[in-house]
């Protein structure tokens, strides 16, 4: 307590391990301190899609290749019952399992020169100048990475999402109608629910169900709807489910010395469903702040310093998403979205860069989603 760590990060997932490496990239001299309630490799329930963005920001932290050895996938199939669209992708993505994933990101973090120690965080408050975990550990600024259920984020005042989706996991040996795919199946009958079967290049899938609504969505309904969408996904093993805290037009972070990134700062693309993307980017700019903050000599000024490079980085990009999240709510504009992006590869790409990435509602797509709402 005499001594503290100058960063503690709760969760070493993706958004706490880019928290590490965000910091110690910063400045290599600071005492970083991941904790975690697991040991790893462990696994997580996600659809294990890890686009080109999530690859960029592991590069500027130190990790450039960190995924080369898993097979890029170039083409995505989106569908609604006969409506479909198949394209390639502007940049190719990798389907990674979180066991290797989450696995080589904490190595990284540690060889970075973080330390690790498994703990199951359960208290978290701010005592005059340092923030104390679990009443033996201090440190000067702390994030919370610690997942939809997060105890730093109930300790930083902030109430849980308002909106939460919840997913299905599991995986299938790949059959050949989708080898060298990611496809993404909208279930006509559920609004705001999709299948998916995302190709991982060793002989396996990643395949699931997802809901943004969760009303008496159990493991078996969840199953069977995706077996009605995607007939034999639902033959998969390693079930994982997962609820999603989806973002909204507003996204909230308290000034002082607590840092929310991920999944605990409820940071979930309200559209589809993707995290991983949010968790690293996030991460790394929390760790910078972190940094800053320290090196400055005010680590209450960390907050902050971090809601301002989130809100210049995706500020305008959520407000996107949450209004193409409002517009795929209704069946006439997903088919039209659909309709547009089979007639127009930049429309797909845009709307691709939108789902996976920190696009935007561009013109284009706009464009294209008036001409095929228009009767002709």
């Amino acid at each position: 307590m005499d001594d503290p760590w100058d960063l503690v990060v709760v969760g070493s997932g993706p958004a706490g391990s880019a928290t590490a490496l965000g910091a110690l990239t910063a400045d290599p001299r600071l005492r970083v301190l991941l904790l975690d309630r697991a040991d790893f490799p462990r696994d997580k329930a996600c659809g294990d899609g890890i686009s080109p963005d999530v690859t960029d920001v592991l590069a500027v932290l130190g990790v450039p290749g960190l995924l080369d050895d898993w097979a890029p996938v170039r083409r995505l199939e989106l569908a609604r019952g006969e409506d479909r669209v198949s394209r390639p992708m502007r940049r190719a993505v990798r389907v990674v399992p979180r066991t290797v994933l989450d696995h080589r990101l904490l190595a990284a973090a540690v060889g970075a020169g973080a330390r690790f120690e498994r703990r199951r965080v359960r208290s978290v408050r701010s005592r005059g100048d340092v923030v104390v975990v679990d009443g033996d550990i201090a440190a000067r600024v702390a994030v919370g990475a610690d997942g939809a259920y997060s105890v730093v984020r109930k300790a930083a005042g902030l109430p849980p999402a308002r909106r939460r989706a919840i997913a299905l996991r599991g995986y299938v040996a790949t059959p050949p109608r989708w080898s060298g795919l990611q496809v993404i199946a909208f279930d006509p009958h559920v609004t705001q629910a999709y299948a998916w079967c995302f190709d991982r290049g060793d002989g396996l899938a990643s395949v699931g169900y997802g809901a943004f609504a969760t009303d008496g969505l159990t493991r078996a309904a969840l199953l069977r709807r995706l077996g009605e969408v995607l007939p034999g996904a639902e033959d998969g093993t390693d079930w994982r489910g997962h609820h999603l805290p989806l973002s909204s037009w507003r996204w909230a972070q308290p000034g002082g010395p607590l840092l929310l990134a991920g999944d605990a700062a409820g940071l979930i693309n309200p559209m589809t469903g993707e995290g991983i993307h949010y968790a690293v980017a996030t991460g790394a700019l929390a760790g910078r702040a972190a940094a800053a903050a320290v090196s400055a000599g005010r680590p209450g000024s960390a907050g902050g310093r971090y809601r301002t490079a989130v809100r210049a980085m995706l500020g305008p990009h959520l407000r996107h998403t949450a209004g193409a999240a409002r517009l795929s709510a209704v069946p006439a504009v997903l088919r039209a979205g659909i309709t547009a992006a089979r007639r127009d590869q930049g429309v797909f790409d845009d709307l691709v860069d939108l789902g996976l990435g920190q696009g935007r509602l561009t013109r284009h797509v706009l464009a294209g989603l008036a001409r095929a709402l228009t009767p002709r």
